[in-house]
């Protein structure tokens, strides 16, 4: 045997084998966290398990979870009649929380669809487009642990004046968003920050309220257009 040409087939070998792990697999599927934005959701909690005690919502219907747009949601039955929706926003929360508490707002209901609004104020506090993308993938993946037939219906992040500097990571986290979700099954994507801009482009400041962030029911409306055609337990 030639030794002198196989020492670098040898060496080759050995560097390989030396290679990290990750470099060699695929990237890690995102992981559900282990805390939480802030820990004032635990009060948040504690609300909803007394509102079901007092009033135990029905299972199989239609569950509203997310940061303050569905908090505010205040004509979610009016707007979707007929349909037994439940609403389990708490305000000020990143995709990652609802993650966390998902046996908590979504899980117990076993509802027959799931949607969901998060994303801003991940954006605001400086998280990133990819993370919002890999925290909305744990997100559905976390409902469908529990619940494998629920489809989990993301609503994209809006246009919010208020934020306005932040609107092209808010752009590019919505596509990154809707591509992830076209491989997972039982879920799905609604834009509802195009229909929100004006002709120029721009966020339409008349849908909000004074503090360019939070809507009135001009906005909701838009909401409610994008989504009735889907707030129904067809499990398309």
């Amino acid at each position: 045997m030639n030794h002198c040409r196989t020492r670098p087939l040898l060496l080759a070998l050995a560097l390989t084998a030396a290679l990290p792990v990750a470099a060699l697999s695929p990237r890690a599927q995102p992981q559900i966290p282990e805390q939480v934005s802030n820990v004032a959701w635990a009060d948040d909690m504690a609300n909803f398990a007394k509102a079901d005690q007092a009033n135990p919502p029905p299972h199989g219907g239609i569950v509203f979870v997310g940061s303050s747009s569905i908090r505010f949601w205040d004509t979610l039955a009016a707007d979707f009649p007929g349909q037994k929706v439940i609403n389990r926003g708490f305000g000020g929360s990143e995709v990652r929380d609802s993650t966390y508490y998902a046996n908590q707002v979504v899980t117990p209901y076993a509802p027959c669809k799931v949607f969901f609004y998060a994303g801003d104020n991940d954006l605001n506090s400086g998280r990133s487009p990819q993370q919002v993308r890999d925290d909305t993938v744990a997100f559905v993946k976390r409902v469908h642990q529990d619940l494998p037939n629920t489809t989990v219906e993301v609503i994209s992040i809006k246009p919010s004046p208020s934020r306005a500097n932040l609107l092209p990571a808010v752009q590019e986290a919505n596509a990154l968003v809707r591509e992830a979700l076209k491989g997972q099954p039982h879920a799905g994507f609604t834009d509802i920050y195009t229909p929100m801009l004006s002709k120029d482009g721009q966020p339409k400041a008349s849908l909000f309220r004074e503090d360019m962030l939070h809507m009135k029911p001009e906005g909701y409306a838009i909401w409610r257009k994008a989504l009735v055609p889907k707030v129904k337990c067809d499990r398309s």
